[in-house]
C-alpha cells in the first residue's frame, strides 16, 4: 500500500474511556481521552496524534476497521500541544476546539443561531449542528461535510452550491504526519462545462474529462457495479459529485499527500483496502503531456499522435454546453463558429444528445482501449488535404508533357539529390549571385528584366496564374519576340531562387521541362520555364490537376 498506509494509518494515544452516546449538548465537552461514537457504530470523533507525536487533533475515524483510517480533521492547521484539549458547543450555536488556556483554536462557522444547539455525530461520518431535535439535513447549522479535508465518504456531495458559492473540496495533508494542508487540492471545476481537476498549487495535475451520462470520460474504468451507485447533479442551485455504497460496503476517495487520488474499498477477507481506481495512473495522465490536438497512448512507445475516437475529453474550461441539441446541431453550431475547434456528443446514452463544443486550444485528449468518446476535431482546408495525400509530395513542380515510367523513377531520384545538397547548402549559408541582365550562365541560361516578365504575364494577372507551388506563385506568359515562333513560358516566384537555378539548369531530360531564363529584379526573384499544355506530371502520378 505505500504512501496509501502511510496517509491513512496513523497511532493513537491509548483511550481513556468513551463516552456512549453520539451527541453534546451547549456548554458540554468531549476531553482528550474521550470519544464520541456514531449511533451504528461506524465512527468515532475524539483526539488523536499522527505518529506518536505530541500534537493533538480533534479527528474522526472509521471504528470498526483494524485499520485507523482518519477521515477528518477539525484543528489541522493548529494542534493542540499537549493533552488539555477539548470540543465543546458554545452558546453562539457552534463547535470550537480549546487548549488548556482556553484559547480556541478551531471553530465552526455558522450564519444562523439555535436556541438549542446539539452536535451529532452521524453513521455516515458527518458532524452536524442542529437545532435540538431537528433532524432535517436542509436545516442543519453546520455540517463536516461540507467541509472535507482528505477524505470523501459516501453520501459527501463533491462540489459546489452554486447560490451560496460554498466549494466542497479535497486537501491532501502535508505528510503523513502532518494534516495540514499540503500541495494538492481535488475539486470539480465549473468552468465551462465541468470537470473534476487535481491541482498542485496553481497547475493542474490531472483532470476527470467532463460528465457524458454514464462517467467522468477520465474514468473508462467507471462503471455501474454491486459496491456502490453514483451520480452527478447539475441544475440552477447545485454541481456535485456523489456516491453510496452497496450492500455493506465501504468506500473512500483520498487524495494523498504526493498527490495521488485513490478510490479504495474495504476488503474483510484480506483485513485492507484494495484500490480500485486512481489519478494520474500513468504520463498519459499528466495534463496535457502531448500539447495541442496531441493524443496520448500509453501503451505505444511515442505515446503522441493525433487520433479522434475513443478518448478522454479534452480539457472543458473554455468549453460551451446545451443539453437540447442533437448532433447534427451540434455541428452546424460549431461550423458557424470560427472559433469553434471541436464538438462531441454531451450525453452519450441512447444513441447521444446534448451538444459540447470547444473555443480555442484542445488540450489534454487521452486514448482508452475501451469506454473512449468520438471527438469531431475541426481542421483547416490544407490540413485536411495533408491528411488525405499524405503520400503525395507537397512541392508541386510546373513539369508538364508526357511521362513515361522511367521519367517517374528518374524523377524521383532527382528530387531526392535536390533536397539533399539544398540542405548541405543551408548549412554552408548563402550562396553568392552576380548575374546581369543579358548574361548567360553556362551557355544556356538566358536573363530578363523585370520589366519583359511583367508585360508577358499582364502584370501578373490572375487569369495568367497557373497554380503555385512550395516556393511561390507560378504564371504563364506569351512572348512573341524572345525566338522565331511564338511561346508560351511559365514563371515562377520563390525566394530559394538560387538553388533551383543552379541544379535545374542542368538538368536536361525528355520527361522533364526545360528551364530557359530567369529573372532578378531588387528582392524579385523569377526562373522561366518551357510552358507544356498537357497537364503537369503531378496529374499523371496522383490523379490530379495543378
Amino acid at each position: 500500500m505505500g504512501a496509501l498506509t502511510l496517509t491513512l494509518v496513523v497511532v493513537f494515544s491509548i483511550f481513556r474511556f468513551s463516552i456512549a452516546v453520539d451527541n453534546i449538548a451547549l456548554n458540554q465537552v468531549v476531553r482528550d481521552g474521550e470519544t464520541l461514537i456514531s449511533a451504528g457504530g461506524s465512527f468515532e470523533l475524539g483526539f488523536f496524534s499522527p505518529d506518536n507525536s505530541s500534537r493533538r487533533y480533534l479527528g474522526i475515524w472509521l471504528k470498526k476497521l483494524s485499520t485507523m483510517t482518519i477521515v477528518w480533521v477539525a484543528n489541522k492547521e493548529i494542534p493542540v500541544t499537549d493533552s488539555s484539549g477539548i470540543l465543546k458547543v458554545t452558546d453562539q450555536g457552534t463547535l470550537a476546539v480549546l487548549n488548556g488556556n482556553d484559547t480556541i483554536l478551531w471553530s465552526s462557522n455558522s450564519t444562523r443561531s439555535a436556541r438549542n444547539p446539539t452536535a451529532q455525530l452521524l453513521d455516515s461520518g458527518n458532524l452536524v449542528i442542529k437545532d435540538g431535535n431537528d433532524d432535517n439535513p436542509e436545516n442543519f447549522l453546520w455540517q463536516s461535510f461540507d467541509y472535507p479535508c482528505n477524505t470523501l465518504l459516501a453520501g459527501m456531495k463533491f462540489g459546489r452550491n452554486t447560490v451560496t458559492g460554498l466549494d466542497r473540496y479535497l486537501s491532501a495533508w502535508k505528510s503523513s504526519d502532518d494534516p495540514s494542508e499540503g500541495d494538492f487540492t481535488y475539486r470539480l471545476d465549473p468552468s465551462g462545462y465541468p470537470q473534476l481537476i487535481l491541482w498542485k498549487g496553481s497547475a493542474v495535475r490531472f483532470r476527470s474529462a467532463p460528465w457524458n451520462g454514464v462517467r467522468f470520460s477520465g474514468f473508462p474504468e467507471m462503471s455501474p457495479n454491486p459496491a456502490y451507485t453514483y451520480d452527478f447533479v447539475i441544475n440552477e442551485t447545485d454541481l456535485y459529485y456523489s456516491f453510496e455504497p452497496v450492500g455493506g460496503s465501504i468506500i473512500l476517495v483520498v487524495l494523498n499527500p504526493d498527490g495521488p487520488m485513490q478510490a479504495l474499498n474495504w476488503i474483510d477477507r484480506t483485513n485492507d483496502w484494495n484500490i480500485y481506481s486512481s489519478a494520474p495512473k500513468d504520463d498519459c495522465d499528466s495534463n496535457g503531456l502531448c500539447g495541442v490536438h496531441g493524443s496520448c497512448n500509453i501503451n505505444r512507445s511515442s505515446k503522441c499522435f493525433v487520433k479522434f475516437s475513443g478518448v478522454k475529453l479534452p480539457e472543458t474550461r473554455k468549453s460551451w454546453f446545451n443539453r437540447s441539441m442533437d448532433v447534427k446541431e451540434c455541428e452546424a453550431v460549431c461550423l458557424s463558429n470560427c472559433s469553434c475547434t471541436a464538438y462531441t456528443k454531451l450525453d452519450i446514452r441512447d444513441g447521444g444528445s446534448g451538444c459540447l463544443l470547444w473555443f480555442g486550444d484542445l488540450i489534454d485528449i487521452k486514448e482508452f482501449n475501451e469506454n473512449g468518446q468520438e471527438i469531431y476535431v475541426r481542421m483547416t482546408a490544407s490540413e485536411l488535404e495533408n491528411d488525405s495525400s499524405s503520400k503525395r509530395n507537397k512541392r508541386k513542380w510546373v513539369i508538364v508533357g508526357s511521362v513515361s515510367s522511367t521519367g517517374i523513377i528518374l524523377l524521383s531520384l532527382f528530387l531526392t539529390m535536390y533536397l539533399l545538397k539544398t540542405r548541405r547548402q543551408r548549412k554552408k549559408g548563402t550562396m553568392a549571385y552576380n548575374l546581369e541582365v543579358g548574361q548567360k550562365e553556362d551557355g544556356q541560361l538566358q536573363l530578363f528584366d523585370f520589366a519583359t516578365v511583367s508585360r508577358a504575364t499582364d502584370n501578373f494577372s490572375f487569369h495568367n496564374k497557373l497554380g503555385e507551388g512550395g516556393f511561390g506563385l507560378v504564371y504563364k506568359w506569351y512572348v512573341a519576340r524572345w525566338t522565331r515562333n511564338s511561346s508560351e513560358e511559365a514563371v515562377k516566384r520563390f525566394t530559394e531562387f538560387k538553388n533551383e537555378v543552379t541544379y535545374i539548369a542542368k538538368l536536361q531530360h525528355r520527361n522533364l521541362v526545360r528551364l530557359l531564363g530567369c529573372c532578378i529584379h531588387d528582392e524579385e526573384k523569377m526562373l522561366i520555364y518551357e510552358y507544356m499544355p498537357n497537364k503537369s506530371l503531378d496529374s499523371f502520378i496522383f490523379g490530379l490537376i495543378l
